[in-house]
């Protein structure tokens, strides 16, 4: 006859290995714990969304895991890790690989507390550590260049007047896109000093100082669209044809839309891909180059250390210390002459549905 403490001894084991069901620990991670405990943004949630749907496709193209097989005893540090590898063999950058790897380590820190008889391999997988970037890369517009690119904007049509707004509160305010998707009428201080109302990451209030130009261009247009009266006061302050929020997408689309003709007009000033966060990255570089101090961006900017706000002092020294050197070359050096020879040469359904 098996004894008490052996009895206990298999209940135990057998409790240990068995693990919680997948389906309904990612269900209740995005939406109870992120939505209702955390509070994330909706940009958040659609990041981590697509983190998962990339891993799903890992296990099932790579490790011959399907779907509806798929359980959190494959949450291993290996594998998580050959994920990232993968992810990387896809031309995914350090930054995209640092994300989806944030959004993963997140759901399993979640799981230490849902699922703690698998403790020390939750905290195997939260050890990976973030790659580290080579270089620091900011995608910004000059003045010169944001300057053509709003100025190109035709101001003759609704639409174009809509569009110049967008891109004129973005690049002042250098809201995120969600922030710029949330403002409303409500958002706009209308007495002096004027400001515009902005929720960061974790639902954190900002306010950003407005000056006349752009609060005038602003209530310009909130008149022309009727946003002006009093029973729009929480509809959003820039929507798309169906009256709903503006989505990054479709920020996206009107940038490009513009950007379009201005490279083809002033190549010169517009090199790669220029996105919302470019709009960002602008208003900072373009505030520090005209002597604003760190403190005051990090604080228009929401960061919440200035650490993340220093990045744009490296880069801006760096570019001085190109320039020095550039100048030294052309003033200082003699370039050699160049001979001929030298010129030659189921969880995805559901995760889908998220937001």
């Amino acid at each position: 006859m098996v004894s008490l403490n052996v009895q206990n001894w298999y209940m135990m084991r057998n409790t240990a290995e068995t693990y919680k069901d997948l389906g309904k620990e990612l269900e209740s991670f995005f939406n109870r714990y992120l939505v209702a405990e955390r509070g994330v943004s909706q940009h958040t949630i659609r990041s981590y969304r697509d983190a998962f749907v990339l891993l799903i496709e890992y296990f099932e193209s790579v490790k011959k895991i399907k779907p509806e097989r798929l359980s959190l005893e494959a949450f291993s540090k290996d594998n998580i890790n050959g994920y990232l590898d993968w992810l990387e063999d896809k031309g995914c950058s350090s930054t995209t690989r640092n994300i989806r790897c944030a959004a993963v380590k997140s759901f399993v820190r979640y799981l230490i507390y849902t699922d703690p008889a698998h403790m020390s391999q939750w905290q195997s997988v939260v050890s990976i550590k973030a790659k580290r970037s080579t270089k620091e890369t900011i995608k910004y517009l000059t003045v010169e260049g944001m300057t053509k690119l709003l100025e190109g904007i035709d101001l003759s049509t609704s639409r174009g007047r809509r569009d110049h707004t967008i891109l004129s509160v973005l690049y002042y305010t250098g809201a995120r896109a969600q922030e710029l998707a949330d403002l409303t009428p409500s958002s706009i201080r209308t007495s002096e000093p004027y400001l515009a109302e902005l929720f960061g990451k974790g639902s954190k209030k900002r306010c950003v100082p407005l000056d006349e130009d752009i609060f005038n261009l602003i209530m310009a247009y909130m008149r022309e669209h009727g946003l002006d009266r009093p029973e729009n006061n929480k509809h959003p302050l820039f929507y798309n044809t169906w009256g709903g929020k503006l989505t990054t997408a479709g920020l996206t689309y009107i940038i490009e839309k513009h950007v379009k003709p201005a490279k083809i007009a002033y190549p010169e000033l517009f090199t790669g891909n220029i996105s919302p966060h470019s709009f960002r990255h602008s208003r900072a570089m373009h505030l520090l180059q005209s002597g604003v101090s760190l403190i005051i961006i990090r604080d228009i900017l929401g960061h919440v250390s200035i650490q993340t706000t220093e990045i744009y002092a490296r880069v801006d020294s760096k570019l001085k210390r190109d320039a020095i050197a550039k100048a030294y070359n052309a003033v200082g050096k003699v370039e050699p002459a160049v001979t001929s020879w030298e010129k030659d040469p189921k969880l995805k359904a559901f995760l889908k549905g998220l937001v």
